[in-house]
């Protein structure tokens, strides 16, 4: 059967021109002489595709080729045909019809092969070819991951089920001798192996009342992964193999344990993070999967030109400290991995402290935290300083203590990276100094902030450009880039295909937001001016935000607008340097109609009262930086709230023009200090009543303005 095959696959290539004679004969030798098919060997060679060549014989033999990536079959049609005999001839079954049953497989079966499953399925068959990686995918979409190693663990070990916990000692033998056994460990890697295949970063095996659940992160986001319901009764059976794997107390099940363990996948190695929690119905494990070799690089890393150049600048610094900000997950690590391997020669000591190490450096001195022992950052990195360091990664400064070491570090002449977890780069200034840094220190000794995000890329095999995109879409990221017109905001999307497991997007890159601290922000840090005002002056100076640069890559292409705003705050949208964005309606106004003048009617009292208080007009950056908050005009209120006020001027203001205040709120605190909009000037007798919203000022002070207004109506 095999070489009628391959002779009718030889007479269709040299008649449709895909292959020469010469390159068929020499096909055809090697072939015979490896024991293989000419299919084998054409796809060995990537002469041909499996797909192509499946087409051609169907073509040739009368019957039908079926893409079951875009097939559906019925569940009716699954059940007629047990897992196990469908995974021993390699085969998924795909409609029944008058008695006769089409199974899809990936070579022609012969007679007999035909007669064996009409047996044992009492359907007459008809094929269909398919190809052998969609047929593997299906079984485990329509029966399962891993159900014919199931059906194998259930005939020779049915005795052995789910029990209670508090089970005798034989019991606990029992799990541990199955979880031994070739099935069992054939099931687990089966899930490593698959979640591997589909770019996953996480396994969660997680049980529940009403079964197992097993999930993949892949691309940041969790995806279920189909398993048969009998899989439930072996949850012991598959954390005691994982805990072996990971050198874990496979007894203790009331605890939280973490372990790790190397293992091998496609001549590829894994590094595996296991971590177990006990819960009501079993054990719940997650594993962190990271390759033991990757390749770090800056170019990699979703940088634009301009942010490249700004990084190969910092690093190359003799000292100074250099801080990536984000949450857990945002690819910090993986961005300080790769600074560090750029700058990796022999000439430099690098030494790091980490928790934990996630990925090998070589050449570089890497710790492992270990507070139970009583080695935090703190302490180790003291230690590192004996060590004669060039460049230091602290993995994060989470305490006064690790602060103060790293700044004096840097300080004294090395070149130190760390992490923060705040919201863009601004906030790392406030977390420092409320973490209780003092300014002069933050100002003397950092050289950056950078905030990071990880967003998802649409998949290249499915984009398409979305021409049904909202004209209110394009005109939000036109503004926010300062665009003069729509025509350069195309917005793409992914159909979702096969390649990206019908999600419409593959892999993920980050988008930044580089604070650089020149001597204007320095000065404004000693001055302890809001972070608010320290990202205004930064814009002014050529920052772009975080969704900014997510914007930018909504234009090439690369994302979503959807991916942005799901990953960056909606506020940064309005913060522009030049302040021309600000569109606050005047609250106090009855006939204002506006979302957000009702929000503010309803959330806030206003109260009729004199309060005294100073106004200085913003004219320019450098009018900030050079005097900090010195206000010049002094006035009284004729009405406040919590969202804005009304005072009196002796000269008119412009509109929209954008105002320091301090406000003198008569509670013996602290004057109020913040920025303002002018949204309204009226004149009367002379002088001008100026209504003004706030742009920036704290929760604490608008819930102090608002307590106070409520006290005194």
């Amino acid at each position: 059967m095999p070489r009628k095959l391959d002779t009718v696959l030889s007479e269709a290539l040299i008649e449709q021109k895909l292959i020469t004679k010469e390159e068929l004969e020499r096909f055809l030798k090697e072939a015979e002489s490896l024991d293989l098919t000419l299919q084998q060997v054409l796809m060995k060679h990537n002469r041909l595709k499996e797909k192509d060549i499946l087409r051609i014989l169907a073509e040739r033999l009368g019957i039908a080729y079926l893409d079951l990536r875009e097939l559906s079959v019925d569940k009716t049609v699954i059940d007629k045909v047990p897992v196990k005999i469908a995974s021993y001839y390699k085969f998924l079954p795909v409609q029944i019809k008058d008695r006769v049953m089409t199974i899809a497989v990936s070579y022609p079966l012969d007679v007999r092969t035909q007669d064996e499953i009409r047996t044992q399925l009492g359907y007459d068959i008809e094929i269909a070819l398919s190809c052998q990686d969609d047929i593997s995918e299906a079984l485990k979409r329509y029966y399962g991951l891993a159900a014919d190693t199931l059906e194998k663990i259930v005939s020779s070990a049915s005795q052995v089920m789910e029990t209670p916990l508090e089970t005798t000692r034989q019991k606990v033998e029992d799990i541990e001798r199955l979880a031994e056994d070739a099935s069992v460990i054939k099931l687990v890697n089966q899930i490593i192996l698959d979640a591997y295949r589909k770019r996953a970063t996480d396994i969660h095996i997680e049980p529940y009342r009403q079964g197992l659940s097993i999930r993949y992160r892949i691309d940041g986001l969790l995806y279920e992964s189909p398993v048969p319901a009998e899989i439930r009764n072996f949850l012991s059976a598959i954390i005691s193999r994982i805990k072996i794997m990971s050198n874990l107390n496979i007894v203790e099940r009331r605890l939280p344990q973490d372990g790790s363990a190397v293992v091998k996948v496609q001549d590829q190695m894994l590094d595996l993070r296991i971590s177990t929690i006990p819960t009501p119905y079993g054990e719940s494990v997650v594993i962190r999967i990271l390759p033991t070799k990757m390749l770090f690089s800056l170019e990699k890393l979703g940088l634009s030109k301009r942010d490249l150049q700004i990084f190969e600048e910092l690093i190359q610094r003799p000292h100074g400290i250099i801080f990536v900000t984000g949450p857990t997950g945002s690819g910090k690590t993986t961005t300080l991995y790769a600074c560090l391997s750029r700058i990796n020669t022999k000439d430099r000591k690098i030494i790091t402290i980490e928790d934990p190490i996630e990925y090998d450096l070589p050449g570089v001195t890497q710790i492992q935290v270990m507070p139970e022992i009583g080695l935090d950052f703190a302490r180790g990195l003291r230690s590192i300083l004996r060590h004669d360091p060039d460049i230091i990664m602290v993995g994060e400064v989470r305490d006064l203590e690790t602060a103060e070491i790293a700044i004096r570090v840097a300080l004294t002449g090395h070149l130190v990276f760390s992490t923060l977890h705040t919201n863009d780069a601004p906030s790392g200034i406030t977390r420092l100094i409320d973490i209780g840094l003092e300014p002069y220190l933050v100002s003397s000794s950092v050289e950056a902030f950078i905030a990071q995000r990880l967003i998802r890329l649409i998949c290249l095999d499915c984009r398409y450009e979305d021409t049904s995109a909202p004209i209110e879409l394009k005109e939000m990221i036109a503004k926010d880039l300062g665009l003069k017109s729509i025509d350069a905001v195309k917005i793409s999307r992914g159909k979702g295909c096969p390649s990206c497991n019908f999600t419409g997007f593959f892999g993920r890159t980050a988008i930044y937001e580089i604070l650089l601290l020149d001597g204007a922000i320095r000065d404004l840090i000693l001055k302890k001016t809001p972070s608010g005002q320290i990202k205004r002056l930064a814009l002014s100076r050529g920052m772009h935000t975080l969704r900014q640069d997510g914007w930018q890559k909504v234009i090439a292409g690369l994302t979503t607008p959807e991916e942005v705003m799901r990953v960056t705050s909606a506020e940064e949208s309005v913060l522009e340097s030049k302040y021309s964005i600000f569109q606050m309606p005047s609250f106090w106004e009855p006939q204002q109609t506006s979302p957000l003048s009702e929000q503010d009617r309803r959330s806030y009292l206003r109260l009729n009262t004199k309060i005294n208080m100073k106004y200085k007009i913003f004219k320019s950056v450098q009018d900030l930086t050079q005097q900090g908050f010195q206000p010049e005009q002094l006035s009284v209120t004729k009405n406040i709230s919590a969202a804005g006020l009304l005072f009196i001027s002796d000269e008119p203001i412009a509109l929209a023009s954008v105002l320091e205040l301090n406000i003198e709120l008569p509670d013996g605190k602290e004057p109020i200090q913040c920025l303002a909009r002018v949204v309204r000037i009226e004149e009367i007798n002379n002088r001008y009543d100026v209504g003004v919203c706030f742009l920036d000022i704290t929760a604490a002070d608008k819930a102090r303005l608002n307590k106070y207004v409520e006290s005194t109506s």
